[in-house]
């Protein structure tokens, strides 16, 4: 079966809907010890570095020198990014002000930055294949899952409701349909993009876990809590990745 525009649609929204999931499991979290505010910040964290890991072995397929041109973009981005944009206490996300809401919007925009990055992937797969498109299609979107988890950890504990937290996680992926189409179109023009968009999403990412995530977690949890689950998170998030692939 050939693919068509809309069949790239579809998948790609699937993909993105399949993020809003991740945060179901916090439905069963409705009292947050200050602890567990800590070790949320630390699964996020491993959940983040694993799939940066990731992002940049399937980038490195493409082309090594682009995806490290993107890790050193999104690096250099971000950073320059909190030197003019300061936490400030008038930010404002849903019912967060101030540093918390700051740090939601870092998270939710790294992965959202993430998010353009994997619609092109949709869409350059889809211009193979319909078949490869659609296994590549699942497979994001069963990967988006414990990113959905991931910004939810981030948003629930600091006051956020759970079917809000959700709709920012859909948010966050949002761009994969957006970008599907366009690079299913051009798949030529797309392809050599594709590696610097994964890099910068990797870069982004890292600097994330280690500016914001892990130092904030070292605040309300013990150093080794942390690291413990920091590493179960990273273990848990490759496994799925080989399960999945």
């Amino acid at each position: 079966m050939d693919a068509t525009v809309w069949t790239v649609l579809l998948y790609a929204s699937i993909t993105a809907v399949a993020t809003g999931l991740g945060a179901l499991p916090l439905y069963f979290l409705r009292d947050v010890p200050t602890r567990w505010v800590g070790l949320g910040n630390a699964a996020a964290a491993g959940l983040m570095l694993a799939a940066s890991f990731n992002l940049i072995f399937e980038g490195v397929s493409y082309g090594m020198p682009r995806t490290m041109l993107g890790v050193v973009t999104g690096l250099i981005g971000i950073v320059v990014s909190r030197r003019f944009f300061p936490e400030k206490e008038t930010s404002h996300v849903g019912e967060l002000a101030g540093a918390g809401a700051l740090k939601a919007i870092l998270i939710v925009g790294i992965m959202t930055v993430h998010s353009f990055a994997e619609g092109i992937g949709v869409g350059v797969s889809f211009g193979q294949t319909s078949e490869f498109g659609a296994f590549i299609s699942l497979a994001i979107a069963v990967h988006n899952i414990p990113e959905g988890v991931a910004i939810s950890l981030v948003l629930v504990p600091r006051g956020e409701p759970i079917w809000r937290a959700g709709l920012w996680s859909i948010f966050s992926s949002l761009p994969q349909p957006l970008m599907a189409v366009p690079a299913f179109l051009f798949v030529a023009w797309f392809r050599p993009v594709l590696p610097v968009g994964l890099g910068i999403a990797a870069g982004a990412m890292i600097w994330m876990v280690f500016s914001e995530l892990v130092p904030e977690a070292l605040e309300e949890a013990s150093p080794n809590y942390i690291a413990v689950t920091v590493t179960l998170a990273i273990a848990a998030m490759m496994a799925f990745q080989v399960f999945i692939g």
